[in-house]
């Protein structure tokens, strides 16, 4: 069973979904993306995981940085997992660009050579906004290019952290 919640911020609508036990989505409502058939066939709740999150996101908003993260579950291909676990170490407050993470990635597989555009691409459809900091990552010259949540919101959650 699915299960979602509804979080306003001051960036407008987020909607939290959950197996009942972790986190499994968190998109600004109405962002590229969003998976409008899983709310459909899904169920209000107020379940510790979302209040835990929520928690999260009162800390996040307020101009600090969280001390956790709230339990996650995603069911994602390996070569996602791997993007969204670099992600993850992403410092509060600074950036990377797609080709670093490439890099890093070819560098793990040791490959020569990986797809910045595939990078791109997984980054573009990270289900869990903010708490995995897909906001964080650039194009090559430091410009913010794309954002499922649209880049008004990519901007406003760089400049919260760089505040």
């Amino acid at each position: 069973m699915n299960n979602i919640f509804h979080y306003i911020s001051p960036l407008g609508g987020i909607t939290l979904a959950s197996d009942g036990k972790a986190l499994t989505g968190l998109w600004f409502d109405g962002q590229k993306y969003f998976p409008h058939k899983l709310v459909e066939e899904s169920s209000e709740a107020e379940l510790p995981i979302f209040t835990q999150t929520c928690k999260w996101l009162d800390i996040y908003f307020s101009g600090k940085e969280p001390d956790f993260t709230p339990p996650i579950s995603l069911c994602i291909t390996p070569f996602r997992k791997v993007v969204y676990d670099i992600l993850l170490t992403i410092p509060y407050g600074q950036t990377m660009t797609y080709g670093e993470i490439a890099r890093i990635l070819a560098d793990q597989q040791g490959a020569e050579h990986m797809s910045a555009q595939a990078v791109g691409n997984a980054v573009g459809h990270n289900p869990i906004s903010i708490i995995i900091p897909c906001h964080r990552v650039v194009g090559v010259d430091g410009s913010l290019t794309g954002y499922a949540g649209g880049l008004d919101k990519k901007t406003a959650l760089l400049k919260l952290e760089n505040n």
